[in-house]
């Protein structure tokens, strides 16, 4: 399996469709090996503790983490983010993850430029790679980008809508 490392942000964004059918926080769970740092599970469980639909969507997350490896790593004082994105880019560097899975979408050239080796995906990347490897269909796909938008404010964000665009190309 390949190893991914999750920060914060897609795990919720992952965990906001997970009543879906198919649930895509259940086939990342189950195409991939998810390793997450310990900071990344705090910052969950603050998020659980809010009664809107992030903090169901950590909650929903948290219920998974027995299917993810969970690892405490030493946080990098000089890393200008957060301690999740932080602990989770020092975890992807640390084990050579082949994937990190981030929606900072705010940050990806610094999170791209902190990683190793290792490839920096989103959730909507990884939506049209379930599409790619025959998981979803991209109607599917688009379906669950359509409910994560609307819950994350993603309408305006040109790197979803790109990727929107390249889901409905498959499409046709």
């Amino acid at each position: 399996m390949t190893r991914l490392v999750a920060d914060t942000s897609a795990l919720v964004s992952l965990g906001i469709a997970a009543d879906s059918n198919p649930n895509p926080l259940s086939l990342c769970l189950n195409i991939h090996d998810v390793l997450v740092p310990e900071m990344v599970v705090e910052e969950l469980q603050e998020i659980a503790s809010y009664d809107d639909d992030h903090g169901q969507a950590a909650s929903t997350v948290l219920a998974q983490t027995t299917e993810m490896t969970v690892q405490s790593v030493d946080l990098d004082a000089e890393f200008p983010l957060d301690d999740g994105e932080n602990a989770a880019v020092t975890l992807a560097n640390n084990i050579d993850a082949t994937l990190f899975l981030c929606d900072e979408f705010n940050c990806l050239g610094l999170i791209h430029a902190s990683l190793a080796d290792t490839r920096l995906v989103t959730t909507p990347t990884l939506l049209s790679v379930f599409v790619r490897t025959d998981q979803l269909t991209s109607n599917e796909a688009l379906t669950l980008l359509d409910d994560i938008s609307a819950a994350r404010s993603w309408d305006a964000n040109s790197y979803v809508q790109r990727a929107r665009s390249l889901l409905t190309e498959e499409e046709s």
